[in-house]
């Protein structure tokens, strides 16, 4: 059910009005009771029961007298007695002859129902509890560090102000007696108000603090669970499930509740099964039980040795081990072996077109794939080209084939060239071609010989007739880099030309 303030239509806590079960409709409360009650017509006679049920913070609900028998709904807010003195704000859960059968349902006596209704909540009431209710994070955070610096072995998990900020009671879990008297006495003098201490168990606390389960839903605890009964092994042993702690506890560190829901329905189903199950002695050998299927009432049987696994009514495993306990042996299993069916997979169809034709839930991955690959071929195309175009610009238009001089043999000239000026066309002086020797030392001048430019190798020699070879094409190629990256470098300084 959902509240009809927040127009969900249903629970209102995550996407309503995020009251978290007390937003006053009756739609969304925890633990709420439905009254089923409330569309039958009283008799002309009747008069009302006097006690209403009225529920506070958490799972607590009591018990109220109506005395001035004011007209209430469920869900209205209304201010009644404290249990020590002044007021509190709740909710009502309960009204009419619904109350009475929940109070037999909780063995109370009508004596025992003595606190009273005041009047339903004003405005001022509401603000005065809600500004109360806005206290309890802040003052559970300051008594957690009151315990910690006393050092006592206790967690306190919860807080809550009655409407008037005169009480407060601390909900608290602990493994065993804690002495609190000190802790209480500095409680007291920061909060200025009374105190008192309660301890709950591991479920009491999910129940208080919520939360949500592995099943995915919110904790049964939280919402519509009112009471908590035992929960041992054996009800996971009966519906053969794993004894694994990690998957059959639940928020609280105990067994599940809810392994108790179906406990029932596996105990009558267990009836038409025998319970201790020895090997089954047939004419094939002994035969040993591998697994049950409850419902479908078929036991699983496997002989030393074969893998294969021989489903047996439970019917007929009652019979071989009778005729066992007489002495006889059962003809082979696999004579009297059940045949299952094979599942049906069933193809599902949905009730919507795919018009738009994303089929492949690669294609994004597959579209930037081949845009990548595209932007890769088109940059090693302009990386191509302009290598080329610079090595158009710095081969000359007349002597294509004429390389360009190494940076380290510095062009000799009688007077010194302009800083940023092109450099003299002079005619190159070939030297002598030292071929795995080390370069002379004297620098005397050679006749002049008319001819190309001399090519530059990696190693600093010359060809003699000037022509760049075949097989020095790519030291060449990278003498020029080598150049170009050196000409970047020293852009500015002055070359020194040598004298002819």
């Amino acid at each position: 059910m959902g509240c009809g303030s927040c127009s969900t239509g249903g629970g209102c806590t995550p996407n309503g009005c995020k009251s978290n079960g007390s937003c006053g409709t009756g739609g969304c409360q925890t633990m709420e009771v439905h009254d089923w009650l409330s569309n039958l017509d009283m008799p002309a006679n009747y008069k009302p029961f006097q006690v209403t049920e009225i529920k506070f913070k958490g799972s607590r609900k009591e018990f109220f007298l109506n005395n001035d028998n004011i007209y209430l709904e469920i869900g209205e807010l209304v201010a009644v007695e404290g249990p020590t003195g002044g007021f509190d704000v709740g909710h009502v859960s309960l009204t009419g002859e619904l109350v009475r059968i929940q109070m037999k349902r909780r063995k109370t006596a009508m004596d025992q129902v003595t606190k009273k209704i005041y009047r339903k909540a004003t405005e001022a009431d509401v603000e005065k509890w809600n500004a109360a209710k806005g206290m309890e994070w802040e003052t559970m955070h300051k008594a957690r560090k009151l315990a910690l610096d006393l050092r006592l072995q206790m967690k306190i998990s919860d807080v809550d102000y009655q409407a008037d900020k005169t009480k407060a009671t601390f909900f608290y879990t602990a493994d065993g007696r804690v002495d609190f008297r000190e802790l209480i006495k500095k409680m007291a003098e920061s909060f200025r108000i009374r105190i008192e201490m309660r301890q709950i168990g591991m479920r009491q606390e999910a129940g208080r603090l919520g939360g949500i389960g592995s099943c995915g839903r919110e904790l049964c605890c939280s919402t519509w669970l009112t009471n908590f009964k035992t929960v041992s092994t054996a009800a996971a042993r009966y519906q053969n499930l794993s004894l694994n702690t990690l998957k059959l506890a639940g928020q609280c560190g105990k067994l599940k509740c809810c392994l108790n829901y179906e406990l029932d329905t596996y105990l009558d189903a267990l009836k038409d099964i025998p319970d201790r199950i020895e090997n089954l002695d047939t004419e094939a050998g002994y035969a040993r039980h591998q697994k049950t299927d409850i419902f479908k009432k078929i036991m699983w049987f496997s002989y030393q040795g074969d893998e294969n696994w021989i489903p047996v009514k439970a019917a007929r495993v009652k019979e071989i081990m009778a005729m066992n306990k007489a002495g006889k042996k059962a003809p082979n299993l696999k004579e009297e072996a059940v045949q299952i069916a094979a599942p049906v997979v069933v193809e599902k169809s949905f009730d919507y077109e795919n018009v738009v034709g994303q089929d492949s839930l690669t294609r994004l991955d597959e579209r930037s794939r081949g845009k990548n690959n595209q932007n890769k071929n088109n940059n090693q195309k302009n990386n191509r080209s302009n290598n080329n175009q610079n090595r158009r610009d710095r081969v000359p238009a007349g002597d294509k084939n004429v390389g360009l001089n190494n940076r380290s043999q510095k062009p000799q000239q009688a007077g010194k060239a302009q800083p940023n000026g092109p450099r003299p066309q002079q005619q190159a002086v070939p030297k002598p071609q030292h071929i795995n020797g080390p370069k002379p030392q004297n620098n005397k001048s050679k006749p002049q010989q008319q001819g190309p430019k001399p090519l530059a190798k990696a190693d600093g020699e010359v060809s003699a007739d000037g022509v760049k070879p075949e097989q020095s094409k790519n030291k060449s190629r990278n003498n020029r880099r080598k150049n170009n990256n050196r000409r970047n470098n020293n852009n500015g300084s002055e070359n020194k030309p040598a004298a002819e």
